[in-house]
């Protein structure tokens, strides 16, 4: 029987599958074995839909999560939840991961996430503050690193091995900063800072604590 959650799940897996461009009424009406304008009972566009699908991303993010009262580990924990549920479904998140659903998984993070750096001593203000900046940190690595996973193959492996063949060669008398780290560049691009960077914020936001 056709359902909103029927639609979400077979138009996550059409993007996956084609990409967003290949996400259309009339090719999802055919993967639910249905006609187009049955899908137009449930959602009146496509942006809708894609509002619907960004919902859902959130919503299997949080499913199972419970805070500890550590507002560090649970904001790390949130981190690699998004992170990992966006490269999950890497065409998916490049389409979704700017939008603002208003809908109840949106409503419920922001509630929730906020709620952590309240419970960490932030004022109103710095915590909405600090969740703007947490939550853009997070998607927009989850949108690069999705774009990684969901690139050609070929054409990213030589864009990596640019690093090898074109940085490390550079003459020392030019690009004295380059090739004093050349080596290490080779070794760091090729991996994501996510993590990294992830930590760097929480003990900035720690910082400001003290």
């Amino acid at each position: 029987m056709l359902s909103e959650d029927l639609i979400v799940d077979t138009s996550l897996r059409l993007i996956e599958l084609h990409g967003a461009e290949g996400l259309s009424m009339r090719r999802l009406g055919a993967a639910l074995g249905a006609d187009a304008t049955a899908v137009y009972r449930y959602f009146a566009n496509k942006h809708q839909l894609l509002l619907a699908l960004a919902d859902e991303l959130i919503g299997r993010t949080f499913a199972g999560f419970e805070p500890t009262g550590q507002w560090q580990r649970d904001l790390r924990t949130l981190a690699g939840l998004i992170h990992g549920v966006n490269l999950a479904h890497p065409r998916a998140a490049a389409v979704v991961t700017a939008r603002v659903t208003g809908r109840p998984h949106e409503l419920a993070a922001v509630e929730t996430i906020i709620g952590i750096l309240r419970g960490a001593g932030f004022t109103p203000a710095r915590a909405v503050r600090h969740y703007h900046c947490f939550i853009s940190l997070v998607l927009a690595f989850s949108a690069l690193d999705s774009a990684m996973c969901s690139g050609d193959k070929a054409e990213l492996a030589a864009e990596t091995a640019t690093w090898r063949e074109v940085y490390r060669e550079l003459p020392a008398g030019q690009y004295p900063n380059i090739a004093e780290g050349a080596d290490l560049l080779v070794a760091q691009m090729r991996h994501s800072p996510f993590e990294a960077t992830v930590e760097l914020f929480l003990s900035a936001l720690a910082a400001r604590l003290d």
